[in-house]
Parts: C-alpha cells; sequence; structure tokens
C-alpha cells in the first residue's frame, strides 16, 4: 500500500499542485482566517487525494486540512473506529502562495489515534519521505536511521517555531535557547521540517500548533528513524488528542536535554494541555 500511496501523491503533486506553482492568479489565493491562506491547489489537491485513497482503502474515512476549515466537525472522525486518511494537501501554504521552497505534500494512515503510514513528498526538488510502522523510514528509497551517538545540548540544532507560542511560553522558550547549538527559526514547513530531522540536517523541531494533518505522517517517520515525537510532558504524540506542544527529536535523551532547558518551569497547565 505504502508504494500505492507514493504514486498517489506523486502524480496529485503533479496534475494540480505544481501547474500552479508560481503562476497563481491574486483572486487563486484566500485568507481562511487570519494569518492562515489557501489556494485552488490546495482545495483541488485535497480533493483528488481524497478520490484516490477512498478507491484504495474504501472502508477508510478522510480528514482533510480544507474539509475541517469549512467544517471543524470532520475532525470528529479520528475518535472513531475506522481507519482514517489524514490529508495535508499542500504544506507550507504560505511559501507556496508566495512562490517559494519549501512546501510539500503530507497523508497518513491512522489508526486510533496512531499513525500506521506516513508519505511526505516535496515536489520541489521530488523528495520522497516514507514510513511504514515497523517498517522504518526511506529518503528516495534508501533507508535511514539517525545517529546513535550520544549529543550534548550545545550540538541540537533545530527549528523551534515561535508563532503560535503564548505570553509566558514564549518567553520561557527564548530564555532557554542560549545553551543550544542553534536555534533556527523554522521553514514554515513541517514537511520539509520533518525531512530535515531524519536526514541529519536538525536534531530537532519544537512546534507549539499540532495540528493533526501537520504531524501525523512526521512523527511516524521520525519514530521510524529511530527518533521520538512526544510532547513536552514526556507522553507520546497521539494524532487528534486536541493538545499543544509537540517535540521531535532524533533520540530520547536530546529530547530530555531539549525538555529540560526549554519547558521546564512552565506551569503545568502548559505543559499538559
Amino acid at each position: 500500500m505504502l508504494e500505492q500511496v507514493e504514486t498517489i501523491v506523486r502524480e496529485v503533486a503533479e496534475e494540480v499542485v505544481l501547474p500552479k506553482f508560481r503562476s497563481l492568479t491574486a483572486g487563486e489565493i484566500e485568507e481562511k482566517s487570519p494569518g492562515e491562506l489557501v489556494t485552488v491547489a490546495d482545495r483541488a489537491s485535497e480533493v483528488l487525494l481524497a478520490k484516490r485513497l477512498s478507491a484504495l482503502l474504501p472502508e477508510a474515512q478522510i480528514v482533510g486540512e480544507e474539509a475541517v476549515a469549512a467544517d471543524p466537525g470532520v475532525l470528529d472522525r479520528l475518535a472513531g473506529d475506522r481507519p482514517v486518511w489524514l490529508i495535508d494537501p499542500v504544506d507550507g501554504t504560505s511559501n507556496f502562495a508566495a512562490g517559494r521552497e519549501p512546501f510539500g505534500i503530507m497523508v497518513a494512515l491512522v489508526r486510533s489515534g496512531r499513525p500506521v503510514l506516513g508519505v511526505i513528498y516535496e515536489p520541489v526538488p521530488g523528495a520522497m519521505t516514507v514510513a511504514e510502522e515497523g517498517s522504518g523510514t526511506y529518503v528516495d528509497g534508501v533507508r535511514t536511521r539517525m545517529g546513535t551517538e550520544p549529543l550534548t545540548l550545545g550540538e541540537l540544532r533545530g527549528g523551534i517555531l515561535t508563532r503560535f507560542l503564548p505570553d509566558g511560553v514564549r518567553e520561557r522558550v527564548e530564555a532557554g535557547v542560549s545553551g543550544l547549538g542553534a536555534a533556527l527559526p523554522g521553514f514554515h514547513c513541517a514537511a520539509h521540517e520533518y525531512r530535515e530531522i531524519v536526514t541529519g540536517g536538525e536534531e530537532f523541531a519544537f512546534f507549539w500548533r499540532s495540528l493533526p494533518w501537520d504531524h501525523a505522517a512526521g512523527a511516524l517517520i521520525v519514530r521510524e528513524a529511530g527518533g521520538v515525537a512526544r510532547r513536552f510532558d514526556g507522553t507520546d504524540y497521539v494524532v487528534g488528542d486536541g493538545r499543544t506542544g509537540l517535540l521531535a527529536a532524533r533520540d530520547q535523551l536530546s529530547f530530555e536535554l531539549l525538555r529540560e532547558a526549554l519547558v521546564d518551569g512552565l506551569p503545568s497547565h502548559w505543559v499538559t494541555a
């Protein structure tokens, strides 16, 4: 099934996403909520992905980013017993709309809140990062595992996405970055952030907002490459649990170092929200 999903995602990218890259008109870009853009490519991609993934696994339900934007009740499908295809039709829409990279398409198959298959495709430059539960992570067809040598806090480099941090949390996080190897601003594209982690470009990514379509595929990909994706209190990321705060790291030791540096001491309602 993984290969079939890869094919579907590539085809959708070629048919409806890439033709609009750097050729969108002003009328084809909208603000669906303050600061959140959507384009005709997002909507066309989601419709086509939903149709083809449904044909591949008819018993599965569909939860897509744009469907949820139109009807938040669609998210309730994640709480049911049926498998769910989770779709991010264009991740990094602000980049895509501005005609710049990176951007990607993400698809995950979720069962009872656990991603069991994940595909991240970045049409430019054509990078495919995938994982299936128990079968490892592959980047462009080559199996990859992250390094296992212990790293100190000062050797850890990663993206810290501060845009959605509430007051109080922001100050705590910013106070803790001085000991890191590097606190990067992120790529405005979770799809690329996860590929950077599993290929060694960075060792972690720190998110506050953790919408299911942004992280289900990436969390599985990181885990299958030997890393961890956990909430700030150390519990595993569960798709659709409604919580905020997510830290993906190359290994458990790095996670603990980062958690101590960035979130320890925060009031419990922030850490377990």
